[in-house]
């Protein structure tokens, strides 16, 4: 594993008004992590995501990614980096079949524009990637289904085809366990865990349990500050950790 992180944040500050959302966030990830970040309401998770994908600039600090100074670079030209987004907001094309959706992503990693989408779906080029990432994540059988009549965990399972046929050097996971049962659940671990090491993460969850399972090293955020960063047992076992957020119930993010 190389030395240098593939993601640095350093110094990141966003005020909104009085408040401190990002306050001198400083986070390193590596190649081939999976960083967790939690925190409990109002920790500024959101916010953090925001200026590492582009949609909110900082009022301060940096943000450097495979070498590169990203601070102000456009949030569209970020996945062409390598730095991909998913989960948490719906990305898929409910009408079009599972296959078409990811043909679709096939076809945007190329370099063409979804203005041609509608022939993704019968383009034998396109086709076979996007089977290919389906069977990755388990969907190859509801290759033929329409989008929207996919439960809720296989959305989110065709949302994660969608993102690894970007190709992406890392993966920032925005919720990915949310509104899914124990058994939705449950899998998305198993595909995350098969993914360790092919793809860096960055993971912001609010269930702990995932969190645990899945997680290289976690920081933890409370009133937009990192409080603490380490190993999992280290987190685990940090008093101030379960202080402020391990031991309370109501870890949703604001």
């Amino acid at each position: 594993m190389s030395a240098e992180p593939l993601l640095r944040i350093d110094g990141l500050y966003k005020s909104f008004g009085a408040l401190a959302a990002s306050n001198d966030v400083c986070i390193d990830i590596a190649p081939g992590e999976i960083h967790a970040v939690i925190g409990p309401n109002g920790a500024g998770k959101t916010t953090l995501v925001a200026q590492i994908c582009g949609q909110l600039q900082p009022d301060a600090g940096t943000v450097h990614f495979d070498g590169r100074d990203i601070t102000l670079l456009q949030q569209d030209k970020r996945p062409a980096l390598g730095l991909v987004r998913s989960f948490q907001i719906t990305s898929i094309f409910p009408d079009f079949t599972a296959l078409e959706n990811v043909a679709m992503a096939v076809q945007l990693n190329a370099g063409h524009s979804f203005h041609f989408f509608a022939d993704a779906g019968r383009d034998t080029s396109l086709n076979e990637p996007a089977m290919g990432y389906l069977k990755t994540v388990g969907l190859q059988a509801s290759a033929g289904t329409p989008a929207f009549a996919l439960a809720h965990g296989q959305q989110r399972q065709l949302e994660l085809a969608m993102a690894l046929a970007l190709k992406p050097k890392m993966l920032v996971l925005d919720e990915p366990m949310a509104g899914m049962g124990p058994d939705e659940t449950a899998h998305v671990i198993s595909l995350l865990n098969e993914l360790k090491g092919s793809v860096t993460m960055l993971l912001v969850e609010h269930d702990m349990d995932a969190v645990f399972a899945l997680a290289d090293r976690i920081s933890v955020l409370v009133y937009g500050k990192i409080i603490a960063t380490g190993l999992p047992e280290e987190i685990r076992n940090n008093a101030a950790v379960r202080e402020a957020y391990l031991g309370s119930e109501d870890d949703a993010d604001a």
